[in-house]
């Protein structure tokens, strides 16, 4: 007997399945991709994180200490102590805002380095920081130079707004006071909007080599059909690291409570400074950046995640993926980037395989089995034609059954009929039924 193949899930050698993903995967694998190189992973992001904070907080407090001790030296109220007072807080903002956008930078270079890890982790390729860096490096400016021009463009917006309610307010503060309310209200769902379209550019950076100009029209283009999924993924994780960040300083806060009424059951303020500066500054900043930093790695894990979902859904990603693992495990060697293949691809829209109710499109479920009719299922590569798979052919109709006729048998004339000869025959010592001519009796 012929046995139908059961479905069977793609192939996952890394990561993910080397198939479009759903949600839950989507979400689920985008933490779970931190067991696949912590070293690299999280230790890179912890340093680079750490290296960030120090010079954005060294720089501003040398800053503002070099700048507001002038004050001493002058009298308060003097117009010079007000000239003075405004340049050092201008160019501690100033300096604020350049050290913040050199932390920003730095972070992109970490989103870019874990973008590159995930596309090899779902080959189940592991590198080490060095293949990785040399991966990034060639497009590390993209990154910075894309990451510098948002920044500026927020920058400018808000500063063309404010300058708009500030003209109003001067001639009706109400007016101005509701606009404000509107724009804030606005704001919200499209900076997620803008966010969420521009989500996959450093990873069309990194992945493809593409220009700035070029990765913000093809992220636009990528995430059509996947916003919801990839704007859900995307505040589902925000949600949650923030939640851990609120639940973790709660502690330290009545931690550093206890311990200054230990210390200082009178109420002296210069021991309980110094255990407010240990446990409510040092300690909750160290448990900070350690979340921070897995923040970081998990939402560009997620991106990259949702990159490679979404070539694998517009442009077949998967089919090169697999061709690509194959071959490897075949032992070739010298074989081009599966993921600067077939770029801006169009396939046809994958068909639905199985009938049953309750499954998801274009994939069955587990324990699928093709109908009884025709030949075993076979995979077939796509882009598959419209309205694939054909239908079964039609079974050809049977007419009905008619018993055939009953055979003619040739009958004799009645002269010609043979006769059966006319015997007696009794058997021995039998009593005979006819009169013996030799008895008297008879």
């Amino acid at each position: 007997m012929t046995a139908y193949p059961t479905w069977t899930p793609a192939s996952r050698p890394g990561i993910i399945p080397l198939r479009p993903l759903t949600f839950g995967t989507i979400l689920g694998r985008s933490f779970a991709a931190l067991r696949q190189n912590p070293r690299v992973l999280l230790g890179f992001a912890l340093c680079v994180q750490t290296a960030a904070y120090l010079l954005v907080l060294l720089g501003v407090g040398a800053v503002a200490l070099a700048s507001f001790t002038r004050l001493d030296t002058l009298r308060e109220g003097t117009d010079e102590f007000e000239a003075v007072m405004a340049g050092s807080i201008a160019l501690t903002a100033v300096t604020a805002f350049v050290l913040g956008l050199a932390a920003g930078a730095l972070g992109v270079i970490v989103q870019g380095v874990v973008v590159s890890e995930v596309a090899h982790a779902a080959l189940a390729e592991r590198l080490t920081l060095r293949a990785l860096w040399q991966r990034v490096k060639p497009v590390a400016w993209r990154l910075v130079g894309y990451s510098l021009l948002l920044a500026l463009a927020v920058l400018a917006l808000i500063a063309v707004v404010a300058g708009t309610i500030a003209a109003i307010a001067f001639a009706a503060l109400p007016l101005a006071v509701g606009l404000t309310i509107l724009i804030v209200l606005a704001a919200i769902p499209l900076t997620l909007w803008i966010s969420t379209k521009l989500l996959l550019v450093p990873a069309v950076i990194i992945l493809e080599h593409a220009t700035i100009r070029g990765a913000i029209s093809r992220s636009w283009r990528l995430i059509r059909g996947r916003f919801w999924p990839a704007l859900g993924v995307v505040l589902l994780i925000s949600l949650v690291f923030g939640a851990i960040a609120q639940v973790v300083s709660i502690p330290f806060s009545f931690l550093t409570t206890a311990l200054t009424t230990i210390v200082t059951p009178t109420g002296d303020p210069t021991p309980s400074a110094i255990v407010g500066v240990v446990f409510g500054a040092i300690l909750t900043q160290v448990i900070t950046l350690l979340i921070q930093s897995v923040a970081v790695v998990v939402q560009a894990t997620a991106t990259a995640i949702i990159y490679i979902d979404c070539r694998m859904r517009r442009e077949g990603l998967d089919i090169d993926l697999l061709t690509y693992v194959e071959r490897r495990d075949a032992g070739a060697q010298g074989l081009p980037d599966p993921y600067s293949q077939n770029v801006g691809r169009e396939i046809a829209p994958r068909p639905v395989f199985s009938p049953v109710p309750g499954t998801a499109q274009g994939y069955p479920t587990p324990g699928y089995a093709p109908p009884a009719y025709g030949p075993p299922h076979r995979a077939q590569a796509y882009p598959f034609p419209q309205g694939y798979p054909p239908p079964p052919p039609a079974p050809a109709a049977v007419p009905p059954y008619v018993a055939p006729p009953a055979p003619i048998v040739p009958s004799r004339p009645a002269d010609q009929e043979p006769r059966p000869e006319q015997t007696r025959w009794t058997a021995p010592n039998a009593q005979s039924d006819a009169p013996d001519p030799d008895s008297p009796w008879s």
